[in-house]
């Protein structure tokens, strides 16, 4: 680890003061003379740690006052600020009870230790997991190199990989909390070094691989998440979250799939249903909504849905057994709403 000095911010504007240098867009060895920002610091200091980033100062913003709170208006929504813990969103009873896989979501994301460390704002902008960018051995697409190590057929470790959207880079990104922001149609509120303030949709706020290889997200060096916004839901709103992983225990996700539904009786009117740990971001499957909406939610329906989700799955070499995962992930995901 590289010598670094710190900073306290005390507001937003004194923390945006402190970068006199500009984020490379890949955060890896190049960034040495970066002034980044810490709030939770979990994805930071591992990048620190395994000397992939290696910044000049590391400025504090979780403890900017106003950052860590959490209201809900049943007319405007529910606003949770960028520094509230993930503990915090998963214990709290009105996002329980009207963003029920908001819920379900944190409650099954990392351990309850890292829960109380991690913040909503830094899980959202975290990197991808995938075992080739993040290691200083191997310069892949995202780094600036020429070819991705998981992507081949023999030597590729791509079991965790994703199956769609993978035509240039095939990593998945690690916040499955994503998922559930995006199924409930999320905003995100960025402030910028000149005080301007910005709201974006969550499904504009991921960058895909095809876009901008470099880029995960749309976050500027110059840039601060402040809150995240939830529109009111509908009172036949109804949803659910389910997470597959590899162990019983906390572990990455394997395939994570949010819904997010307007019933009538036992039809779905509306659907918003997005997928955790199929592609590079997190993927809003507009087929499958297409597929379940004003039809019966019933075992048929779910499957048909569920199905038109994978139909341009792309699996690699060793993670074919995503689609079947997948399909059934989605099918149980959209009847636990009926």
């Amino acid at each position: 680890m590289n010598k670094f000095s710190w900073y306290e911010a005390k507001s937003v504007e004194d923390a945006l003061e402190q970068v006199n240098s500009t984020v490379s867009d890949e955060l890896y060895q190049s960034s040495e003379n970066a002034t980044i920002f810490k709030s939770g610091g979990v994805d930071v200091f591992d990048w620190v740690k395994e000397g992939l980033l290696k910044p000049q100062m590391i400025v504090n913003i979780r403890n900017i006052p106003g950052l860590d709170k959490i209201s809900y208006d049943p007319k405007k929504g529910l606003r949770i600020g960028s520094n509230v813990t993930l503990a915090e969103i998963g214990s709290d009873p009105e996002i329980k009870n009207q963003y029920l896989a908001l819920h379900q979501a944190v409650n099954h994301a990392a351990t309850p230790q890292l829960r109380n460390v991690s913040t909503l704002g830094g899980n959202i902008a975290q990197r991808n997991r995938c075992w080739y960018f993040r290691s200083a051995d191997h310069n892949c697409y995202r780094k600036g190199g020429d070819r991705c190590f998981a992507r081949h057929s023999k030597t590729g470790e791509n079991e965790n990989h994703a199956i769609l959207d993978n035509g240039s880079c095939v990593s998945v990104h690690a916040s499955s909390i994503a998922t559930a922001l995006m199924a409930f149609n999320a905003n995100v509120v960025i402030v910028n070094a000149e005080g301007k303030q910005k709201t974006v949709p969550m499904d504009d706020f991921f960058v895909s691989a095809g876009e901008d290889m470099a880029m995960e997200n749309i976050l500027q060096a110059k840039e601060i998440i402040t809150e995240i916004v939830l529109p009111p839901p509908s009172k036949n709103t109804k949803s659910s979250y389910i997470k597959q992983v590899a162990r019983e225990s906390y572990d990455w996700s394997l395939a994570d799939v949010a819904v997010v539904m307007e019933v009538s009786g036992n039809t779905c009117k509306s659907a918003s249903i997005v997928l955790g740990a199929a592609a590079p971001v997190p993927y809003r499957s507009v087929e499958a909504q297409q597929a379940i909406e004003n039809k019966t939610i019933n075992s048929e329906n779910a499957t048909a849905a569920a199905k038109a989700a994978m139909a341009k799955a792309r699996p690699l070499s060793k993670n074919d057994y995503k689609v079947p995962l997948f399909v059934s992930t989605i099918t149980q995901t959209i009847l636990d709403i009926s």
